[in-house]
């Protein structure tokens, strides 16, 4: 990967499972971090482990002014912003029947709505300060359908356009926007998915390491690739999605 010194950065929902690995590995390649998320402690514990000049913020992205007031106070806290990570995400495990307006919402809104919101403050933020990279996380089922997660399903299949959109309108700026959509990844999210669907927790890991390299993901995989997309190795790669599931789409 090229080296993130001196980037400055910030991850949605990067409390825990993917986006606190992704936070970390910034941290590590040498940006400064704002950790982003509803969980404020956790954020702010996260931003403690990525070192000193790491920020722990505690935001809503489904509401506009807190995904404001968190781009400003990085961009001032760092001196502007070069790199997005628009990792945020939940999931109902519901048919449509089932899925009810509220969830529906809220899935949409977390999912889809954070992405636009994050990127509408961020983009001039970056392009100001010369470019920048912006790598929003999708899903497999971005790309095919799955059973019982219609509004997860319909979310992420937005982020995955909404990236190609973006890359399209902000490429002459300077400002490169990818997505990397995860096979099931080893987090909090995943095993919830057990418990919604009525299922023992092992039994249904077991069956999502069902894929050609026989295991479910770590957080730390699917973060190596977010942060190659952010990086200068990346410098050509624009409007792109990157399946990193195990071969499971496959």
């Amino acid at each position: 990967m090229g080296s993130m010194t001196g980037r400055r950065a910030i991850v949605t929902g990067g409390a825990s499972g993917i986006g606190r690995a992704t936070a970390e590995l910034l941290a590590a390649e040498g940006a400064r971090v704002g950790v982003a998320d509803l969980d404020e402690a956790g954020a702010r514990a996260v931003a403690e482990a990525c070192g000193s000049d790491a920020l722990g913020l505690g935001v809503d992205v489904a509401v506009a002014e807190g995904c404001r007031r968190a781009v400003e106070r990085v961009a001032k806290a760092f001196g502007g912003l070069d790199v997005l990570v628009n990792n945020a995400g939940i999931i109902r495990r519901a048919d449509v029947v089932e899925t009810t307006e509220e969830e529906w919402d809220r899935v949409m809104a977390v999912n889809v709505r954070s992405v636009y919101l994050m990127s509408r403050f961020a983009i001039p933020v970056m392009v100001a300060g010369g470019g920048g990279a912006i790598v929003n996380t999708g899903s497999g089922w971005g790309l095919k359908g799955g059973a019982r997660a219609a509004s997860y399903c319909a979310s992420k299949g937005a982020v995955v356009n909404l990236t190609r959109a973006m890359a399209i309108d902000h490429g002459p700026q300077d400002v490169r926007v990818n997505c990397v959509c995860p096979g099931d990844t080893d987090t909090a999210m995943l095993r919830s998915e057990a418990e919604q669907l009525g299922e023992a927790e092992e039994a249904f890991l077991a069956d999502a390491a069902s894929r050609p390299l026989r295991r479910v993901g770590r957080p730390e995989d699917i973060a190596r690739a977010i942060v190659y997309l952010a990086s200068d190795a990346a410098a050509f790669v624009t409007g792109s999605v990157l399946v990193v599931d195990g071969g499971g789409l496959a």
